[in-house]
């Protein structure tokens, strides 16, 4: 059975009137798509492969200097297939970088509840995050791998392996490309895997799950002043008991990571050896964050001195400086990302910087907007710029490309991709006119050049 990690089971009552909801969808979830997709690799390929080797930051960045010259790109789009949806897993589509047009290229990988997507630094696989309740050596919860065709941005299935947890919702890829990390939200989790040299998974190396209680780790002190949105007074909020782990994010270095826990209010801290990629706890674990906030989302400023977690109960946003010797985080400054006169349940869902460092970008569910803020270069401060109608229902996800000159809106609820193009002076989004229609789409990321 399926649960959407919307709706965290221990606090569906209260929030409720706070928080919108994506309520419960439970469905039947086959392992035939798994057999199917095996049966076109060859297993003796997989187990000759052996560990890819460190990619360096410089080739990252060599890559990313590409795609700002691109004329055509490919972007790939993750989407619930449950027994609500038409989807049947991820598309391919290509962008017009110059016109922003986006065109499917016929092109879709068959795989279930591809809630959330990774691409390696090479730009030569795809992981996604499998997000089902069940859990099983075999088939359920899990990562699948995929290559990427230069020529066409065809997606070809790899393997797949267990995220040893429930409703797996959450995939990054280390700079160096050898290590992927998955969180499970539903059971408060997360695991991380080996990369093999053709992108193919080993099993999880790594796995942890979050005590509701933690036993010997003292909680840091929370000092940041009471903030009131305007749909939610924090304080009066009580604190959640359950973990939800809910995104896995790596600094630029790929020496440290982080772990939003929506459930427990706090962002823990993990050091990791590159090129062993052998992960540990960080000095303090974790930092804690306001009671009832929910942190979701994470996003390093590309200066590498700030970052920002966006936190979906509360509808906000939060500012950090980020210690980039000892991967340390110091909350600055908490931010609604809603108007001052809105009324209504909203909740607040992704969180993405313009490639420049000068904006910050959130998306609202139930508000329906993309809250625009600039970033204080000297403090990271936030100040509210606009708020973007994204013409459609629950932006569960957007994307802005490497160029930094258009945006795509995943609308949940509506079943439609929005572009915008966006201005880099203002860096307020202006719709482009083009609605393509996709079943529950709620990942976008930006691929390769396409040739």
């Amino acid at each position: 059975m399926l649960f959407h990690r919307d709706v965290p089971p221990a606090r569906v009552r209260f929030f409720a009137k706070y928080v919108a909801l994506v309520g419960v969808c439970c469905v039947s979830q086959s392992a035939s798509w798994l057999e199917a997709a095996r049966a076109e690799t060859s297993s003796q390929e997989i187990s000759r492969a052996k560990v890819a080797p460190s990619k360096t930051l410089r080739a990252k960045e060599a890559r990313h200097t590409n795609l700002k010259k691109a004329k055509n790109i490919f972007v790939y789009i993750g989407t619930y297939t449950d027994k609500d949806s038409a989807s049947k897993g991820i598309y391919v589509y290509r962008l017009d970088a110059e016109t922003g047009k986006l065109h499917f290229t016929g092109q879709s990988a068959l795989t279930p509840n591809p809630s959330f997507l990774a691409i390696s630094p090479n730009g030569r696989n795809l992981y996604a995050a499998n997000e089902v309740s069940e859990v099983s050596p075999r088939s359920g919860a899990g990562v699948s791998a995929f290559a990427i065709d230069a020529q066409n941005g065809a997606l070809k299935f790899l393997n797949w392996q267990s995220s040893r947890g429930a409703g797996t919702c959450y995939v990054a890829v280390a700079p160096q490309g050898n290590l992927v990390a998955a969180a499970n939200y539903s059971d408060g989790s997360v695991a991380a895997y080996r990369v093999l040299d053709n992108g193919s998974l080993r099993a999880a190396s790594f796995f942890e799950k979050y005590s509701a209680a933690p036993q010997n780790l003292a909680t840091p002190k929370v000092t940041t002043p009471k903030v009131t949105t305007p749909n939610v007074t924090v304080q009066n909020v009580t604190p959640p008991k359950n973990s939800y782990a809910h995104s896995f994010t790596f600094d630029a270095s790929g020496r440290f990571a982080f772990v939003c826990d929506l459930g427990l209010d706090r962002i823990v801290g993990y050091k990791i050896e590159p090129k062993s990629a052998r992960i540990t706890p960080n000095t303090p674990p974790f930092l804690a964050m306001r009671a009832a906030s929910g942190p979701r989302h994470f996003a390093f400023h590309p200066s590498q001195k700030f970052a920002y977690s966006s936190n979906e109960l509360d509808s906000s946003v939060s500012a950090f400086l980020f210690d980039a010797a000892k991967g340390a985080l110091r909350e600055t400054q908490h931010i609604s990302t809603l108007p001052p006169n809105f009324s209504g349940e909203n909740s607040c869902a992704d969180v993405h910087l313009s490639p420049d460092g000068r904006f910050l970008y959130a998306s609202n569910r139930g508000h329906n907007s993309l809250a625009i803020f600039v970033i204080n270069p000297k403090n990271g401060h936030l100040t509210l710029v606009a708020h973007v109608p994204t013409r459609g229902k629950k932006p569960r996800s957007f994307a802005l490309d490497a160029s930094g000159k258009f945006a795509i809106v995943a609308n949940q609820n509506s079943n439609n991709l929005v572009i915008f193009r966006r201005d880099a002076q203002s860096g307020l989004l202006s719709p482009t006119g083009q609605i393509v229609e996709v079943p529950s789409p709620v990942c976008v990321r930006f691929g390769r050049e396409a040739k």
